[in-house]
């Protein structure tokens, strides 16, 4: 890995206001006895794209599926800590785990449509396997798809299926399908990772584009791609013997150039991970 040019445009998604503030407060994560993250601090600021970077197993993909609760999926899983959507705690508060997990959308590695529907079917999968009426399907999917950066390439083949797509169709597919709902904050593990660098692009603009309406945290381990595409960064580390945590946190500029740890700074010009 190569040094970073850190000379790019100054964001101007800075200090927006917005209803979708995630926080983390005193997170700690276990499978059974093992003990994978310890005492993680996070706000995701609204409206802003939040980069998780770090090395392999430091515990960056189990915090994102601790922030829409798909970590209780796993039988030996446990939590201490708060994780807080609008101040309310996910865990603990009032709202069940199907409305967190409406209102925190998630999006995986690896492309994940449904094989047996359609591209329109796909986009609505998640309204009707969530129960939420929709007053326009049609316009429901013109939107999703456009906001996912796919709407002028299938809008003549919606009844296609949505496995018949390129790998990177696919996948803003998916994000279409986590849009459809209109989600608060979207949650993306390396959406990139199995892609070409064509279909990175286009994925990374719509990230670009769905971040002034969305809240955007997302893992990855292509540090050009944390550096374009985040407004802020958090940088995980596991050293032996001891659980993953969070080494800082900040605006991603600074993070990329005058970091506070050198740790951060050795990492994001890959002299180690």
């Amino acid at each position: 890995m190569t040094a970073i040019d850190t000379t790019r445009p100054g964001s101007d998604a800075a200090n927006k206001d917005g209803p979708s503030r995630l926080t983390a407060h005193g997170v700690h994560a276990w499978f059974g006895n093992h003990h994978v993250l310890a005492d993680v601090n996070l706000d995701m600021t609204p409206l802003e794209v939040t980069a998780l970077i770090g090395p392999s197993g430091c515990g960056k993909s189990t915090f994102l599926r601790l922030l829409n609760r798909m970590h209780e999926l796993v039988p030996s899983a446990t939590l201490a800590g708060h994780i807080e959507l609008d101040e309310v705690d996910i865990y603990r508060g009032d709202l069940s785990a199907t409305e967190v997990r409406r209102r925190i959308g998630m999006v995986f590695q690896k492309p994940n449509p449904f094989p047996a529907m359609s591209i329109a079917q796909n986009v609505l999968a998640g309204a009707k396997l969530g129960g939420i009426k929709l007053a326009d399907r049609d316009a429901t999917v013109e939107r999703a798809l456009t906001r996912a950066g796919l709407w002028n390439e299938v809008k003549n083949r919606l009844s296609m299926n949505g496995g018949a797509l390129s790998g990177g169709q696919q996948q803003r597919l998916c994000i279409a399908r986590a849009l459809a709902i209109q989600p608060e904050v979207l949650l993306m593990d390396e959406p990139c990772s199995a892609l070409d660098p064509t279909s990175t692009r286009r994925v990374e603009e719509t990230i670009g584009e769905i971040c002034s309406e969305v809240t955007v945290v997302i893992v990855t381990h292509n540090m050009q791609q944390a550096f374009r595409v985040s407004q802020q960064c958090a940088f995980f580390l596991a050293t032996e013997g001891e659980p993953g945590h969070i080494v800082e946190s900040g605006p991603t500029e600074k993070m990329f150039s005058e970091p506070d740890d050198q740790r951060t700074l050795d990492y994001v010009n890959g002299r180690f991970g």
